[in-house]
């Protein structure tokens, strides 16, 4: 067998078992949705790189297909497993992937369904997905909107995008348990409006706080590219302002209430969000962190290549959930005044009267 029809199998065997091969390459990452996220090729604890670990074995969205945000460098498990090595050639990257594929696949294959709570196919999450949301309630009275009151948000009860359940299912790996806890369900949504993921935020009984649990956020579905979305660009309002977290994008629609909002929820899908047709400037929301930078510098690029205008918002504090509820709406209001081209403050700021 050549070497390069032995490379092509073995990225397809690699891929088959995309899970288990980032659990042993990249630990310090963690599985969101249908993709793992981590920091970087050498597996720093960060969400820039992600790789897909379901999908069709070629084309697009094929599974263990990797890409960083940061650097825009991609490719398939076995590029991984060089660099992430620092093996000098290909034949020593396919000699540790066929060791590594040399373990029982039974216990491979039994390790990752022990460790993933979503369904075993894209097609099958999504389906999941729209069950969960179509099971939901409307936010209105319920525990998801004490949480978001204590977080300074105040939520139209209109918002199609949000939604709670009294009892979503949330599995605890390392106890080995699955508990059922009230959550915010949220709507991830393509362009169109199809709705083709969910992210959940588990809560505390009482809705004071989050749930005390080690991943009180996760998604499922089919997340890149798409987001939730509260209102949309259109041909008389060509622009977005989008961002990472669910509530920093909220507290960004209770400054500026008609904005079209978009929480991409996490840095990794920030940078690789689809630009809307009718798009011409792109507002993004900052976190202050290396991995909200990296995102930022990545829409800068492809902004640039598209024809978008891309213009960066910074918080005052950590985030703008932050601002909000330490600063007040105000204050909020003021700091984006003056981040906002002109005719973007007046067309989405209410005008100032006095504090709040």
């Amino acid at each position: 067998m050549s070497s390069t029809r032995s490379a092509s199998e073995l990225a397809r065997r690699l891929a088959r078992n995309a899970e288990a091969a980032c659990r042993r390459y990249l630990p310090r990452g963690g599985r969101e949705g249908a993709h793992w996220l981590v920091g970087d090729i050498n597996g720093s604890p960060d969400r820039s790189l992600y790789v897909r670990l379901k999908g069709p074995e070629t084309g697009k969205g094929a599974a263990g297909k990797w890409t960083d945000s940061a650097t825009a460098e991609y490719g398939d498990l076995l590029d991984l497993i060089q660099l992430n090595l620092g093996l000098p050639t290909l034949g020593d990257a396919l000699d540790e992937a066929q060791r590594f594929l040399g373990e029982p696949q039974a216990r491979q294959a039994a390790f990752a369904s022990l460790v993933s709570d979503e369904p075993s196919s894209s097609r099958n999450s999504i389906e999941a997905a729209r069950r969960l949301f179509a099971l939901s309630r409307p936010l209105a009275g319920s525990i998801a909107e004490t949480y978001l009151v204590k977080r300074g948000i105040s939520v139209r009860h209109d918002e199609p995008a949000l939604r709670f359940h009294p009892r979503c299912f949330h599995r605890e790996v390392d106890a080995g348990r699955l508990l059922e806890l009230p959550a915010v369900i949220a709507a991830v949504t393509d362009e169109a409006g199809a709705l083709t993921g969910v992210h959940r935020t588990w809560l505390s009984l009482d809705g004071e706080g989050k749930a005390s649990v080690a991943s009180p956020r996760r998604a499922m579905g089919h997340l890149l590219g798409r987001g939730v979305r509260f209102g949309a660009a259109s041909e008389t309002s060509p622009i977005l302002f989008a961002g990472e977290g669910l509530e920093t994008m909220l507290s960004l629609r209770m400054a500026m209430p008609s904005a079209p909002v978009l929480a991409a929820l996490s840095a990794a899908h920030l940078a690789a969000v689809l630009f809307p047709a009718l798009l011409r400037r792109l507002y993004v929301a900052v976190d202050a962190d290396v991995a909200g930078r990296r995102a930022l510098e990545r829409l800068f690029a492809r902004g640039r290549m598209a024809g978008i205008e891309v213009f960066a918002l910074h918080p005052a504090l950590g985030d703008f959930n932050d601002d909000l509820r330490v600063l007040g709406l105000a204050a909020l209001r003021e700091n984006l005044r003056f981040q906002l081209l002109d005719d973007d403050a007046e067309r989405f700021l209410p005008v100032a009267r006095g504090p709040e």
